[in-house]
Order: structure tokens, then C-alpha cells, then sequence
């Protein structure tokens, strides 16, 4: 399937304030894959793909989850984590996405992971900071974002994980892992640098 084939296939199944917020992080996804070396098009695939599940009916989600063998321990969290695994899995069953490069970072744009790999961060990071998006600290994310990819996600975990204590929601272990290990990345190139 060609790139407006499937622009045009996301774009019909969710709200128009959605494919606004999609758009954003296209193009916040191209233009930070240019600038610290990941595949534009292949951000910009990710990116175009990254909620195209996130308007299905809850129910559909955990079956897909669940015949995807992607549950894991998902189900025990917030639903709205489930549409980025599913997101991935649909890529690659109804839009013919092939490449584990763009369907890793659609299936872990909302927790991050360990060893998330430079299209991972891009992805996660353009789907925190577009155009579009207003929550307290986003500027900072921003700006932190023009000077390293690693410090500005680790700001990006530390609102989200902050909002879910604030709010007594419990935080998926994967996303304290992915921010811990970006901690270690960086405290590595610090001691080398």
C-alpha cells in the first residue's frame, strides 16, 4: 500500500481533531529523524500508523491483544497503552508494513522500552511534543528536545509518570524501565564525554 493509500485509510477512521494531532507528529517525526540521524520516512510511516487503533472499541483492542500474543501484561494496565501493540500488529496485518523498524516504534510509542532505538525515540518523543499538544512542561519538552533526543524523553516519562502519581493511576514497570535505561544512556555519555 502507497503512502497516501494509507494516509487516507487512517485518516477516514478517526476524528478529524486526531488527524490533526497524526499530521503533527508526522512532521515533527521527519523533522527530528533528520536531526539526530533516524530514516525520515520510516518516522514518518511510524508516525502516520501510531493511533490507528486508538479509537476502536476497547473490547476490540483485548482481542486483537490477545490473538496477537502481544497481551503480555498488558491487560492488568491502563487501557489506553493498548493501542500502540495493536496499532503495530494491524500495520503489518491490514496496511502491509513489513519493516520490524517501524512497527517497534508504532508498538512502543507509548511506553518506551529498554534498548529503544533511535526511529523508538524519535516516534515516542514527535508523539509528546507536536504542534498540537498543550500540558504543563510540553515547552520545556520542547526545548530540551532541540538538544538531546535522550533528556527530552526522559522529561516526557517523568510528566506522564508524574500525571498517573498524581492521579493514583498505576505506572506500567516498562515505562520507569525505558526512562531509567535513557538515564544510564546518558550518564554513560557523560562519563566518556
Amino acid at each position: 500500500m502507497d503512502r497516501n493509500a494509507i494516509m487516507e485509510r487512517v485518516r477516514a477512521q478517526m476524528p478529524e481533531r486526531r488527524w490533526a494531532h497524526t499530521v503533527g507528529v508526522m512532521e515533527t517525526a521527519v523533522r527530528l529523524a533528520e536531526r539526530y540521524g533516524a530514516d525520515p520516512a520510516k518516522a514518518e510511516l511510524a508516525a502516520m500508523l501510531h493511533d490507528v487503533a486508538k479509537y476502536w472499541a476497547i473490547e476490540e483492542q483485548r482481542r486483537v491483544l490477545i490473538e496477537s500474543g502481544e497481551a503480555g501484561d498488558l491487560l492488568g494496565y491502563d487501557p489506553a497503552l493498548w493501542h500502540a501493540p495493536v496499532g503495530a500488529y494491524v500495520a503489518k496485518r491490514d496496511y502491509g508494513v513489513e519493516d520490524a523498524a517501524v512497527l517497534d516504534a508504532i508498538r512502543w510509542h507509548t511506553s518506551g522500552r529498554v534498548g529503544m532505538t533511535k526511529l523508538d525515540k524519535v516516534v515516542c518523543l514527535a508523539d509528546y511534543i507536536e504542534p498540537g499538544r498543550d500540558f504543563p512542561g510540553v515547552d520545556r519538552i520542547r526545548e530540551e528536545a532541540e538538544r538531546s533526543l535522550e533528556r527530552a524523553l526522559v522529561l516526557g516519562f517523568d510528566s506522564t509518570i508524574a500525571y498517573l502519581i498524581a492521579n493514583g493511576r498505576p505506572i506500567y514497570p516498562l515505562t520507569v524501565m525505558a526512562r531509567n535505561d535513557l538515564i544510564r544512556q546518558l550518564d554513560k555519555e557523560a562519563d566518556n564525554g
